[in-house]
Parts: C-alpha cells; sequence; structure tokens
C-alpha cells in the first residue's frame, strides 16, 4: 500500500467513483417530488422518491439518498403529482377475429387511461390473447400486464361463439385439460345453455386443479351452492339482486318446472327485501366472495334513450366501424323495448347500483371491471374503467375504497400481493401520477399526468401520442374496409 496519503485518498475516492458508476445502470429510475399514496391506509406517505430497477421498485425513501445510482437521464420530476399504483381492470373480453388488428392495437391504449393490468373474461379470441399474455411478459408486445381464462366453459348450442361446449363430465375434463396446457391463469364459467348440475361439476373440477373459477350463476342454482363448491368470484353484481329475495325457494321452483327462467327473474325483482340482502350478503361475505360489479355496461342501456352515444369521441375518432357494428346486436333489441320496460331497465340498474355500499359493508371483496367488449355497447376500453368507478363514487363508496377496488383487490383476487397491487419495495413499478389527490375526489382519475409501466415512462405528451397511433390506424383500417 502506498505510504502517501494524499494518494491514498485519492485511491479510495476514485474507486469509490467507479463503484457508484458501476451501479448506475439505464434499466434504473428515480421518480421524486411525489406525493406516494399508501393504498393499504389511504394516507400519503413521507417518503417522496421510489427508485426503480429492471421494473421493480428496490427503495422509497429520499431523492438525495437515492440519486446517485440513477443516470441523469432516467430522474424523473413529479413535480409534486400525487402517485398511485397501475389501475386494474378486472373484466375485459378481447374478442372477435374479425378484429385482430384494431384489438392488438388498443392494447397500449389502455396506459393512457392509467390502465396497467387487465384480466380477460374469455373470448372468442381464446388462444390469440393467450399468445398476447405471453409477448406482453417476454417484452416482445407493449400493453398491459394481462391474466387471462382464454376459453370459457359452457353448454351445447352456447349464444357465445368460440368457447368450450361441454355435455358431460368427461367433455368437462377434456377441456380443463386443454386449459391446463394453455397455462390459463383462471377459468370462466357462463350458463347460457350449461345446466347447474354440470355448471356445478365444472366449479368443483376446475377448483379441484388449483384454479380460481369466475363466471354467471345459473338460474337452477343458488349463490351459497357455487360459493361452496369453489367458486371465486361473480362476474356482474346484478346476480347478487337474488339475495334479496327466497332464493332456496324460487330456485326449487326452477328445478321442479314450477316456475320459468322469466318468472324466477320478475320474482327475484318484485320481492327484493334490503334487509334480506344485506343479511346474505355478510354470509357470503364470511366465504371470501370477490364480485365485479360492471355497472357501465348496465347503465349505458339503461339510459339508451337518453343519450347520444355516436358523439362519443372516442367511438368517434378511436373505434374502427367494424368494431362498433357490433353494438347494434344490443341497440336493435333495446329499439323495441315499451316505455314500461324502459322504465324497469332504469330502475333495476339504480338497485343494482345502489347495493354497492352494501356489498362492501358485508364484506365481499369488490373488483372493478368495466366489461368493455365489441360486443357490450358503448363500453369503451380503457375509458369505461373511469366511468365505472365514478358510479362506485355515486353508489356511495369512499375514495379509498374505490382506488383499492381498482389496485389492490385484484392482486388480492389473482394472488399477487406479493408482487402486484400496491407502491412497495419488492412489487412491480406500475405507477400513475395524477394532478389532484384521488383521496378527495376519485375523479382525479379523469386527470392523469403520466405512467410508468413495463419499464418505460409515459409523460402525457407520450400518451397522447398513444392516443394519436390508434387515430391513425382506425382512419387507415376504415378507408381500406370501405373500399
Amino acid at each position: 500500500m502506498s505510504k502517501n496519503p494524499i494518494l491514498l485518498i485519492f485511491s479510495i475516492v476514485l474507486f469509490i467513483s467507479v463503484k457508484l458508476n458501476a451501479q448506475q445502470s439505464d434499466n434504473r429510475y428515480l421518480i421524486y417530488n411525489a406525493q406516494i399514496i399508501d393504498i393499504f391506509k389511504g394516507t400519503i406517505r413521507k417518503e417522496k422518491a421510489v427508485l426503480i430497477d429492471n421494473q421493480k421498485i428496490i427503495s422509497i425513501g429520499s431523492f438525495q439518498k437515492l440519486k446517485k445510482s440513477v443516470p441523469a437521464n432516467n430522474l424523473i420530476d413529479a413535480k409534486n403529482n400525487f402517485m398511485i399504483p397501475g389501475l386494474w381492470d378486472m373484466h375485459i373480453h378481447l374478442e372477435e377475429p374479425k378484429l385482430i388488428e384494431e384489438t392488438k392495437a388498443l392494447l397500449p391504449l389502455f396506459f393512457a387511461y392509467g390502465i396497467t393490468t387487465v384480466r380477460d373474461c374469455a373470448s372468442d379470441l381464446g388462444e390469440q390473447v393467450l399468445d398476447w399474455r405471453n409477448q406482453i411478459n417476454a417484452g416482445q408486445l407493449l400493453g398491459p400486464t394481462l391474466f387471462t381464462a382464454g376459453i370459457k366453459l359452457e353448454g351445447v348450442n352456447s349464444l357465445w361463439k368460440g368457447d368450450y361446449e361441454i355435455a358431460n363430465e368427461t367433455e368437462l375434463n377434456t377441456a380443463l385439460d386443454k386449459l391446463d396446457k394453455f397455462k390459463v391463469d383462471f377459468v370462466k364459467i357462463t350458463e347460457n345453455t350449461l345446466k347447474g348440475p354440470l355448471f356445478l361439476k365444472s366449479i368443483e373440477a376446475a377448483h379441484k386443479r388449483g384454479y380460481l373459477v369466475s363466471g354467471h350463476v345459473p338460474i337452477d342454482l343458488t349463490l351459497n351452492e357455487i360459493v361452496d363448491a369453489g367458486f371465486s368470484s361473480v362476474e356482474h353484481s346484478s346476480y347478487l339482486l337474488r339475495q334479496g329475495s327466497a332464493e332456496n325457494d324460487i330456485v326449487a321452483d326452477v328445478k321442479s318446472g314450477k316456475i320459468t327462467t322469466a318468472q324466477a327473474n320478475n320474482l327475484y325483482q318484485t320481492t327484493f327485501n334490503q334487509e334480506l340482502a344485506i343479511k346474505n350478503y355478510q354470509i357470503l361475505g364470511k366465504k371470501g366472495l370477490f364480485v365485479t360489479p360492471t355497472l357501465i355496461g348496465g347503465k349505458q342501456l339503461a339510459y339508451l334513450d337518453e343519450s347520444d352515444y355516436p358523439k362519443d369521441s372516442m367511438m368517434a375518432n378511436l373505434l374502427t366501424k367494424a368494431y362498433t357494428s357490433n353494438y347494434s346486436w344490443r341497440i336493435e333489441r333495446q329499439a323495441k323495448d315499451t316505455p314500461e320496460q324502459k322504465a324497469d331497465r332504469k330502475k333495476r340498474y339504480l338497485l343494482n347500483q345502489s347495493q354497492i355500499p352494501y356489498i362492501q359493508n358485508a364484506g365481499i371483496t369488490i373488483l372493478a371491471g368495466s366489461d368493455c367488449a365489441p360486443l357490450n355497447s358503448f363500453v369503451y376500453p380503457g375509458q369505461s374503467l373511469i366511468q365505472e368507478l365514478l358510479l362506485f363514487k355515486n353508489a356511495g363508496l369512499s375514495p379509498l375504497q374505490i382506488l383499492q377496488s381498482a389496485t389492490i383487490n385484484g392482486a388480492r383476487f389473482l394472488k399477487k400481493t406479493k408482487t402486484m397491487g400496491s407502491i412497495d419495495i419488492g412489487k412491480m413499478a406500475d405507477l400513475i401520477l395524477l394532478k389532484n389527490n384521488p383521496l378527495v375526489d376519485i375523479a382525479a382519475l379523469e386527470k392523469i399526468n403520466a405512467v410508468f409501466t413495463k419499464g418505460q415512462y409515459f409523460d402525457r405528451k407520450a400518451l397522447d401520442k398513444i392516443v394519436m397511433d390508434v387515430k391513425a390506424l382506425k382512419i387507415k383500417l376504415d378507408l381500406e374496409r370501405g373500399k
């Protein structure tokens, strides 16, 4: 070792400098001057900076302590914006083989609305969506983290296209074997033609294989029957309205042929009792049930006669004519409604919306999901989730409850809380910067300034660029298809 103290000090400083520079990486980012919201407590953390490396949060602290290991170009001043986790849309459908090009292009559009994770609830594009999921996970395709059921289970001659139609337990197990090979993230089951006994067997078989099971509720089964069999989440809270009536008796009458499906549904609406509903919600809450309300689709249809949706900027500017042409089947069907039927639809929607606080207070975990899909009229990709959250506000949920429904609750359902859903060390860096405080008013989500996801920072200019790219493709495809 050198006996010259000046040379020794110089060597130590040089060593430290080299070590710090070696620690710097183009994959490291520091977002500072941020008001970081704790999604569990509903408070703003005292720390103001988040250090990210390889898409993960590795430290939360002060700018001065964390900045040294970050390249200057990767220092991002949040300018006192509010930081929340990326939003989750827990019910979408990527569907229709004729729409593959625009559907793929729409994936980054979710970022413009702060959505960094989506759950696809199966469609006729099942295998394509599974491939997109894998490409996104591998960094080969830009889009939100995608969880999918791939292809759902249904009965024979179902209304829906592209599902696995099963008539017995042998066909059920064959379908589940296929889903095993696809490595789906959960299993979706619906009841268009799938009768109660086989529906129940499907839940049990999927649950036995370790799957989360989501879907609709058959008219010939009770909610408690399917939850006890291993049902994880009810898609569409309108099914929970059955809890306000004598569900066991109504189901028994349906199974015996004493009443029809239409008569059963009428009874559920005309005999609804709020006190009974609350009591039954609490039973389901104790069993750990999740529900995705998907209010926005019902609201759009209930008020179809009072709105001029074709003039919506998103429909006019971002969605192709081929995409929105799928809206017509619901519109044409409702055009035949009588004034009494229109009034009844609004009444049913408002009853459904009014149940959200009761469901929340009963311990049923609410998942925010839009049900955006080409087949769901005027329920637009990305935008509809923000609309859904504003409907939760109208229903009476607190801003924190609403934020949780669109962040940590999705991670809880999919058992991803160790790596996703909140702003914590070790979790994926899916982050949103907002001008206004969403803990004061959830409408703050309408003004997204920036999104960090997939190791990339999208400021407002970059988010607007995504929107403009979608608009350009819409114009191009409409022209090509119009020739």
